[in-house]
């Protein structure tokens, strides 16, 4: 068991629906990074995915499109998300993940980037655009990083692939809510329903989390019915952006404020400040 895996599984025997929440390294600027995955911890994070910026973010909407841009801006390269985590990990045993693209991480070195990666501290990888099909030296050296490597469904994936994803998957299977980018409308809740209810029965050896358009508490309890938990991004990258672009407001009421959304997002509750969002 690794240290994502009993984390999913102690949210489960809670019954709760474990949340994961996404932001890019580097951005809104590289110094508010640790803070801002602090502030998420706190906020009631289960896991975290960092995202590695780059310039071709296939995936994603416009928001996580803009925080790769301005992380990368400032000169954020691929080492500095180890560093992020190493010094995240310093006061917190909280998973996290990377999430980013192929071609860094070829251009790094597969080998190479899992081991300095799990040397870090990172618990798993998502990387989107590597279909299973594709996914052998990557499951090799992540095996032996001993690091998780989650992959993605949607719903036109078919019975089989869904169950091809679940056998190579560890971590948890990404069930993505809508046949679209990060931060897509979701439309029709009772389609995406029924999705997750046939993948929920297929994904029978890892956990179940969905993922993209959700941004509130209730859209996260109300896609939780068939799964392990729920993944928000673009709606937390947008609280931050609105955070540091309003002059009015200082670093520590920017990771306030960060922390509150993660709160209510989980809770469905605002916490006061100064409180204990725990």
């Amino acid at each position: 068991m690794s240290r994502l895996s009993d984390t999913l599984a102690a949210c489960r025997a809670e019954g709760t629906p474990a949340m994961g929440l996404f932001t890019t390294n580097g951005f809104p600027h590289p110094d508010a990074t640790v803070p801002i995955l602090h502030a998420i911890d706190a906020g009631g994070a289960d896991f975290i995915e960092l995202g590695m910026p780059f310039s071709d973010p296939l995936a994603e909407g416009l928001p996580i499109q803009r925080s790769s841009a301005r992380a990368l801006s400032h000169g954020v390269q691929m080492d500095d998300a180890f560093g992020t985590v190493a010094a995240f990990r310093e006061d917190s045993d909280t998973p996290v993940l990377l999430m980013g693209y192929i071609n860094p991480v070829l251009q790094y070195g597969i080998e190479r980037f899992c081991t300095k990666a799990a040397n870090a501290g990172v618990d798993g990888l998502i990387l989107p655009d590597v279909p299973p099909e594709e996914a052998k030296l990557l499951t090799q050296h992540a095996q032996a990083a001993g690091l998780d490597l989650v992959f993605l469904i949607a719903p036109n994936s078919s019975d089989a692939r869904i169950q091809r994803v679940d056998e190579l998957a560890t971590g948890f299977v990404y069930a993505v809510s809508v046949t679209g980018l990060t931060g897509s409308r979701l439309d029709g809740r009772g389609a995406v329903q029924s999705y997750l209810k046939r993948a929920r029965g297929l994904v029978t050896q890892n956990p179940l989390l969905v993922g993209f358009g959700i941004a509130t508490h209730e859209d996260a309890q109300a896609l939780s019915q068939h799964t392990d938990g729920f993944i928000v991004g673009s709606a937390l990258i947008k609280e931050i952006e609105a955070c540091w672009d309003d002059d009015a407001l200082t670093d520590d009421d920017c990771y306030t404020r960060i922390r509150q959304f993660a709160h209510a997002l989980k809770h469905g509750k605002a916490v006061t400040a100064g409180s204990n969002p725990a």
